[in-house]
């Protein structure tokens, strides 16, 4: 059973919200909230796996409260604007659903979250959907990873044997929060490096063993928020 939590600052929307929720299978709204300091001063409180967040809210928006509650609650933003989209994504958020709201497309977004649920944090492999479907991928096999630039919400990633996948949907804390912690590294907001793919590293640049077109080594450029946390990993 998915326990979830609703905040919106429309109480026709929590009732429908609500209506939507008990239709679908293994999920249970335990609270709703239509204003986001109640909701903040009691979500610590709160036995739950879900919050369902409307961004646009008056006061405080949904991305800020979505930036002030713990990283164990899994996160499904809904809104009725589309711009927001790439703002979420870089939260750590399992799915962002365009209003108005539909069952299929909700319970979708519950089967994301269930995925994260379920999944022990940094195991040896990750299940996905992907450009080929729902797929295993060992994380002994990835290499590399980046945010496609077809869409800033999948990544794409480069096996040990040169095969590229596109993980779909599917931001950088839950990536992460899935990878094993001593294997990978981000690199910039943009790229994660597998530490076994590393051949020279500096303060500024990464150069990988991944073959790039033009002959040489993939190089990376190391991003000044990421600086500190790589020269830990190399007990630097």
């Amino acid at each position: 059973m998915i326990k979830c939590v609703i905040l919106d600052d429309e109480l026709l929307a929590i009732s429908y919200l609500k209506l939507l929720c008990e239709q679908i299978d293994h999920v249970e709204v335990v609270k709703a909230f239509n204003d986001p300091k109640a909701f903040l001063n009691e979500i610590d409180q709160i036995d739950c796996d879900v919050c369902i967040l409307d961004i646009e809210m008056p006061g405080i928006n949904g991305l800020q409260v979505a930036e002030l509650i713990s990283g164990s609650k899994k996160i499904i933003f809904t809104t009725a604007y589309k711009e927001y989209a790439a703002e979420a994504f870089d939260l750590n958020v399992v799915d962002y659903v365009r209003k108005p709201i539909k069952k299929e497309r909700l319970a979708q977004a519950f089967e994301k979250a269930q995925t994260l649920i379920q999944q022990p944090a940094r195991k040896d492999f990750i299940e996905w959907n992907t450009n080929i479907g729902k797929t295993v991928i060992f994380t002994a096999q990835i290499v590399y990873i980046k945010t496609s630039e077809i869409d800033s919400r999948d990544k794409d990633i480069i096996l040990n044997d040169g095969t590229k996948m596109v993980l779909k949907n599917l931001n950088f804390k839950n990536l992460l929060d899935m990878l094993p912690a001593k294997d990978f590294a981000q690199v910039n907001k943009k790229e994660v490096i597998a530490l076994s793919s590393i051949k020279i590293f500096s303060t500024t640049e990464i150069i990988t063993t991944i073959p790039s077109e033009n002959g040489h080594f993939l190089k990376l450029q190391i991003g000044e928020t990421y600086k500190s946390s790589l020269m830990e990993l190399f007990g630097k």
